[in-house]
């Protein structure tokens, strides 16, 4: 299989070899840091200048997985993770919290549910919020807001990608004229603080989107806004997941850098790479393809003039390069378990705009009682998003001009002014130790300076205009490919998401380059409700003329929008309890199709009406099925629709059998027919497959093949059956009376029924891993299997 050379192993360079590994490429990382891959999101294990035994956990900054990612908790679901004899996935690390507090000088905070009301305590603390805090906000200010959101919420993707690309964040929502209040309440609160977008500078594309992402959360009840980690990155996750790579035998290769990627002697593609190890000696390395996977800063220098040559676009990566900013974390150390709240706390008087959780609330069974000097109880972890400002309290300096020790007392002091209203949440005789990020330098002289104190690990800026600097995965160079979370992506935001979705980009475009047969990375859009969908396509239309966005639209138009959003936040409902009770909206889905099935049929049994209502029950639930699928660009669902038509049509062949051969099937004699068979057929046939397969395709997750196998053949002889009893009252077909049959069935239909179903977990099972063609083909077997089992079944049994 081709090799794949990963440069950085960073979230994107872990990502890609996990995609890359699973779809039998070689593969070989090497990455710059001497002890951890994992890049920005990794912990550290800080031992105070080496005075402690069992280290504490350190970090860059603190993890936060908001409810919209989908694609890094995909990879994460496919970790193993073993605890205590059991084994589980990375994924069940992740824990949801409950509150999002702003924290204010000389104010009472303001404390939120983090998520959709769940209980009496969300919906009193949202009463409470709203009547009894002075949030200082003025009703013209609070309604330019929602007028604002509104405008986002109903405009076309067209104008985010051309509009609002050139629109600053600060700019759209007009903050310079108005309050301190509102800039740092609405403006910044969700934006800056979290996921490091500076509103003055970030584009309304990213800034915007990503507001939007976190309230569709926030309105969901289906979805957990906020989710922290239930312990140390490393430990809950990173360590795992390179446990995992190295046994799908990844070649990793640390504490060496880059320093070069080389074209090869026609310049018409990449031959090397120069890697650079600690003692300064260097080495080539060569595979079929080379992956860049380093943030810009780092990649930019490797940009030669060579590769710029055989493709221009590469150039604006150097002048992309720049526009990053400084997001570093802070942890302090504290000597008494102290819960600030149930979850994370923006701070949003602060000089640096920091924002902190106490983590160890959320860690579980991790005893953080025998780290460090033995005193610590919990950690506080803080991080720092503007770094320019001017300190208030022990420095006037900005952070990016102070030592390390200046920044640690005036972070502390601007956490003890926000957190200690009324009461002394932490004060100086709780600080056992703290740690700063090791990625902020600093030299030691006598003066400090600004060019003396640095970041070694910045983060990208998605300022105003740059999305047109930002490459694509694949370039001009045949074998070069980008993943980074500077990559276009539909995330588009410097996060641990946006790195692993632009792996998954890179890694589509090796399987497409290389040939290999490899199913493609799952890639999902932002979330996008449906109930704005007419709204959106209004605003589309005035796009295309020229024309700007406007709040006025038809009268219908808003009453249909209204309509749909309660059908929405019904869905949303539903969704939240098919959750609860651990059942994937998938399954779930198929399951109320089931029933919806079965019952439509017994109905019509009762009642009698007639064949028509056959046609009306095929295409109808055929039709929910395809809409379900490509509503929620469910890609298993596609092949499924795809294998089922292709298994119905070939099963015509069975029923000409059954019609013509055998004499056994009667069909009324005025519909309209495809060979001797209704024209629904081929859909009836598909639905079936779809829905009794899946129930065996789910029983494969938690028990064994030959167990699926088992419980698939007894429902297809019973469940099917149930219909075919239905049918003959119905009057959409009958079989012919004869001795050996049960409720209106033949006995061997319901031994082929069965053995037609036996034989659908093995080919579901693999439907994760073909293409189209292998779908089609597989269909068309199972098309002929009907046949077979049909006929088998008539041979043992008549």
């Amino acid at each position: 299989m081709p090799k794949v050379v990963i440069l950085g192993g960073g979230v994107a360079g872990l990502s890609a070899a996990h995609e890359l590994i699973n779809r039998g490429f070689e593969v070989e990382v090497y990455e710059k840091n001497p002890v951890y891959y994992g890049g920005k999101a990794r912990s550290i294990d800080y031992t105070h200048e080496g005075t402690y035994t069992n280290p504490l956990p350190g970090e860059h900054g603190f993890r936060f997985f908001p409810g919209f990612y989908k694609h890094v908790t995909a990879t994460m679901k496919e970790i193993p993770f073993t605890e205590n004899g059991k084994t589980t996935t990375v994924y069940d690390n992740l824990v949801p919290t409950s509150r999002i507090m702003i924290a204010r000088y000389g104010m009472p905070p303001i404390v939120t549910p983090a998520s959709f009301p769940r209980n009496l305590s969300d919906i009193e603390l949202i009463l409470k919020d709203m009547h009894g805090v002075d949030s200082g906000l003025s009703k013209e200010e609070i309604e330019f807001f929602a007028a604002r959101v509104w405008q986002l919420m109903t405009s076309c993707k067209e104008r985010f990608d051309n509009d609002y690309e050139r629109i600053g964040w600060w700019q759209f929502t007009q903050a310079s004229r108005f309050s301190y209040a509102y800039q740092t309440l609405l403006v910044e609160g969700l934006t800056r603080t979290l996921v490091a977008a500076q509103a003055e500078i970030a584009s309304t594309k990213t800034g915007g989107s990503i507001f939007l992402q976190l309230l569709y959360c926030m309105t969901d009840p289906a979805v957990n806004t906020d989710r922290v980690l239930n312990g140390p990155t490393n430990d809950r996750w990173l360590y795992p997941w390179m446990d995992y790579l190295r046994s799908k035998n990844v070649k990793f290769t640390h504490g060496v850098r880059a320093i070069a990627v080389n074209m090869n002697k026609d310049n018409t593609g990449i031959a090397s790479a120069t890697i650079r190890q600690k003692d300064k000696t260097e080495f080539e390395v060569t595979g079929d393809y080379y992956l860049m996977c380093m943030p810009v800063e780092r990649a930019a220098p490797l940009i030669s003039p060579a590769m710029i040559n055989v493709d221009k676009s590469l150039a604006y990566i150097q002048t992309l390069a720049p526009s990053v900013a400084w997001m570093n974390g802070i942890q302090f150390y504290l000597n008494k378990n102290v819960v600030i709240n149930k979850g994370h706390v923006i701070c949003c008087d602060t000089e640096w705009a920091l924002t902190c959780i106490s983590q160890i609330q959320f860690w579980g069974n991790y005893n953080i009682t025998d780290k460090g000097n033995g005193q610590v109880r919990d950690v506080l972890s803080v991080d720092i998003s503007d770094w320019t400002a001017n300190g208030k309290f022990t420095t006037t300096k900005p952070a990016n001009e102070c030592t390390r020790a200046e920044v640690e007392k005036e972070v502390w002091a601007q956490l003890k002014a926000s957190l200690n209203y009324n009461s002394t949440v932490i004060s100086d005789d709780m600080l056992v130790d703290y740690y700063l990020d090791r990625d902020i330098r600093e030299k030691t002289t006598a003066q400090m300076t600004a060019e003396e104190l640095k970041d070694t690990e910045p983060l990208l800026v998605n300022s105003v205009n740059t999305w047109s600097l930002r490459p694509d995965a694949d370039c001009g160079i045949p074998n070069l490919f980008f993943a980074s979370d500077y990559v276009r992506t539909n995330t588009d935001l410097a996060t641990m998401e946006g790195a692993n979705e632009a792996a998954r980009r890179a890694v589509n475009c090796i399987i497409d380059t290389s040939g290999v047969k490899a199913e493609d990375c799952k890639i999902w859009e932002l979330n996008n409700p449906f109930c704005f969908s007419l709204m959106q396509w209004y605003d589309k239309q005035r796009w295309k003329k020229g024309l700007p966005w406007t709040l006025k639209s038809p009268w219908w138009m808003k009453v249909l929008t209204f309509l749909l959003g309660i059908v929405y936040m019904i869905y949303g409902f539903i969704q939240s309890i098919i959750h609860r009770i651990g059942v994937s909206s998938e399954s779930a889905f198929i399951v109320f199709s089931m029933v919806l099935t079965l019952g439509f049929a017994l109905l019509d049994a009762w009642l009698g009406w007639g064949y028509i209502t056959a046609w009306l029950l095929a295409f109808g639930m055929f039709g929910m099925i395809s809409l379900y699928a490509f509503v929620r660009k469910d890609d298993f669902l596609k092949k499924l629709l795809l294998f089922g038509l292709a298994a119905g049509f070939t099963e015509l062949i069975a029923d000409n059998w059954l019609v013509n051969g055998i004499h056994s099937l009667v069909y009324p004699a005025a519909e309209a027919k495809i060979w001797a068979s209704p024209t629904y057929m081929p859909f009836a046939w598909a639905v079936i497959l779809i829905q009794v397969g899946y129930l065996g395709y789910l029983i494969t997750k938690k028990h064994s093949m030959l167990t699926a196998y088992i419980i698939t053949f007894l429902i297809g002889m019973c469940f099917i059956p149930v219909f075919e009893c239905c049918a003959k009252y119905a009057g959409w077909w009958y079989y012919v009376p004869g001795e050996k049959m049960f409720a209106n069935t033949p006995y061997y239909i319901i031994l082929g029924e069965g053995l037609i179903c036996f034989i659908l977990p093995f080919l579901y099972k693999r439907e994760w891993k073909i293409g189209t063609t292998g779908t089609l083909i597989s269909g068309v077997l199972q098309g002929l299997w009907i046949f077979a089992a049909y006929y088998i079944a008539y041979q043992l049994l008549m």
